[in-house]
């Protein structure tokens, strides 16, 4: 199998000229990342950790240290990791004070006969694993802080825009083995109430892997993606016979007229076919195949590039 990676920045509004050239590069590195450990003989599972530890490590998205506030200005963090092969899943959900919650994703699946952990019990397990706590506030932007202010002052003023909460970063995977996964991260959505989970933690929804269908991996408004079981919807058709383009847009469009949901998904599948599809006004991300780059934001402006 020649080894592919495609990875997400999350769906979204437009992104403003001088934020746009940070996010490629921000996605750019974590493609290639990604295809560095595959392309040394890692796991489809190390291949989508490595990229999406990339992209939490990134301010310019809304995971790790880019992750956007609650209702009372805090960060609380949602992810999950799936390993193709044997269904393996590992997710937390509402964590706060680490800096990779797609590392502790990975542990839940690893070293736990559990799939998913949440909140306190997340934190005391992440504890027991050594993995370092840092300090609640280092994860929070001066960028985030004034994007809670205006959320909450538009809030007031009953404007809603259904783009500006889409944001999760996501990656997904097939090695030289075959086996594919996923992985999903995300801070959620500005001024969400405390506690609250979307997606991406859920298996389903925020992404799906299986060796005999392929990987997925969703952004978008969370809710609506829940409500549809995204993932597993995009794959079924995949499993009916449709090519990954047709799955996405069938699943995609689906989301849009039945519950008005907007939001984007990257997919691989079993022989290698990919494909990145979003119905939100951009959707940065990159794909990482047989030495070459492929990338772009906006739905007209792909390019190709070779791989160092």
């Amino acid at each position: 199998m020649n080894p592919i990676v495609v990875v997400h920045g999350g769906g979204a509004g437009p992104i403003s000229k001088d934020r746009k050239e940070r996010v490629h590069q921000g996605i750019i590195r974590a493609a290639t990342v990604g295809y560095g450990i595959l392309r040394e003989g890692g796991s489809a599972v190390d291949a989508v950790e490595g990229a999406v530890v990339a992209l939490e490590d990134d301010p310019e998205f809304n995971a790790g240290c880019g992750s956007v506030l609650n209702t009372n200005g805090e960060v609380e963090m949602d992810a999950s990791i799936m390993d193709g092969k044997d269904l393996s899943v590992g997710a937390v959900s509402a964590v706060r004070c680490i800096a990779n919650p797609i590392k502790l994703a990975r542990l839940v699946m690893e070293k736990t006969p559990h799939c998913f952990l949440t909140d306190q019990g997340a934190a005391q397990f992440a504890a027991a694993m050594g993995v370092p706590e840092i300090p609640g506030e280092k994860l929070v932007t001066e960028k985030n802080k004034k994007r809670l202010e205006k959320e909450k002052h538009e809030k007031d003023a009953q404007k809603t825009d259904c783009q500006k909460n889409l944001g999760t970063v996501g990656a997904v995977a097939l090695d030289s083995k075959g086996n594919v996964a996923y992985a999903t991260s995300t801070g959620g959505i500005v001024n969400k109430m405390v506690g609250r989970v979307g997606d991406t933690p859920c298996v389903g929804a925020g992404g799906y892997a299986d060796n005999d269908i392929g990987a997925i991996s969703t952004t978008g408004h969370g809710e609506s993606i829940l409500k549809v079981n995204l993932a597993r919807l995009t794959l079924f058709h995949i499993e009916q016979g449709k090519t990954v383009e047709e799955a996405a847009d069938l699943s995609l469009g689906y989301m849009k007229s039945r519950v008005k949901g907007l939001g984007g998904l990257i997919v691989v599948s079993k022989t290698g076919d990919w494909v990145a599809r979003w119905t939100s006004t951009s959707m940065p991300w990159a794909a990482a195949k047989d030495g070459k780059l492929h990338f772009g934001i906006d739905p007209d402006d792909t390019a190709i590039t070779d791989l160092p």
